[in-house]
């Protein structure tokens, strides 16, 4: 067995997995209502008071029996600059664990762990061997990457994506507006199916980029003109859909034939898994769509075991 921790800008947690099972174990932070997320010293004050009850949580269900390895996402990207104080919390809870057991301890980053996830739990670990697309859509990331073997873990170039705010950036500011509690995808998913109107802005595109800023205004507009909270969450989620499956279309005409997989919290969208089901896309299972140390125990168990 390994075990893989992951402390991001919203979710502790932490997960094992033997090869053939996994189990994770998670909870999002306390953001108070009406609030967007948490400073970063707030954040990892919170998944450093999280960690032991979450490993307790698990270690209880999976048992402490011969754990090989430990994995940890230390970074959001694999590319240099890219840091989060919030995932010191999982580094220090990983390496202490590591130490005590001597055992190896595994770095990995936040994106790749979402990757991994997504392929384990769609049972596509095929792709780990083989160049794929994939989208990470989350509360901080909107990027559309091309993902490549590399020894026994996967390389992360961006193609594309949004040049500004993020997808989740987008679905918890409307969510704000409409008095939703934070975070704000599955509520504005359950609205939608209430949505009469079906509106929706069509972003511009620039080759495989665009900016969500000016949809911030427009749903805003939207709302402030008297429509429901049903039909604003439409216009809001369905107008992110369309871009994402514009720019994927395009992309595919750059990259013909390879799969298209679909990872981070924005993934588990009912109407972005409909709209993209002419890609025969690889989405995770929504439980794995969101913030996860999945991916990362995952990757952890390949760098071991070799398979």
């Amino acid at each position: 067995m390994v075990v893989g921790f992951d402390t991001s800008n919203y979710t502790t947690s932490i997960a094992a997995f033997d090869g053939v099972r996994g189990e994770n174990c998670s909870r999002l932070l306390d953001v108070r209502p009406g609030e967007l997320g948490l400073r970063q010293s707030d954040a990892l004050f919170a998944h450093v008071k999280r960690l032991p009850e979450l490993a307790d949580a698990l270690f209880r269900s999976v048992g402490t029996g011969d754990i090989r390895a430990i994995g940890v996402s230390t970074r959001p990207r694999a590319v240099e600059g890219s840091y989060m104080p919030c995932f010191l919390a999982g580094v220090s809870a990983a390496k202490t664990m590591a130490s005590a057991l001597g055992v190896p301890c595994y770095a990995f980053s936040h994106q790749q762990g979402h990757i991994a996830a997504a392929l384990w739990s769609a049972d596509r670990m095929d792709l780990m061997k083989k160049p794929h697309l994939a989208w990470h859509l989350s509360g901080g990331t909107t990027e559309l990457l091309l993902v490549e073997p590399e020894g026994r873990n996967v390389r992360a170039t961006q193609l594309g994506g949004t040049s500004d705010i993020s997808a989740g950036q987008i679905m918890d500011r409307t969510g704000k507006l409409l008095g939703l509690d934070f975070p704000a995808g599955k509520a504005l998913d359950r609205l939608c199916a209430d949505a009469n109107g079906k509106d929706f802005f069509r972003v511009k595109t620039a080759e495989l980029t665009f900016s969500f800023s000016g949809l911030e205004n427009k749903v805003n507009q939207y709302h402030q003109a008297g429509h429901s909270a049903a039909d604003t969450a439409y216009f809001a989620v369905c107008s992110v859909c369309d871009v994402v499956v514009r720019t994927t279309r395009d992309a595919l005409q750059k990259y013909p034939g390879l799969p298209v997989v679909f990872s981070g919290g924005v993934a588990s969208n009912s109407m972005l898994r409909q709209l993209c089901s002419e890609f025969s896309p690889v989405f995770a299972k929504p439980a794995l769509s969101t913030d996860n140390a999945m991916g990362i125990a995952v990757l952890t168990w390949l760098q071991e075991v070799g398979e």
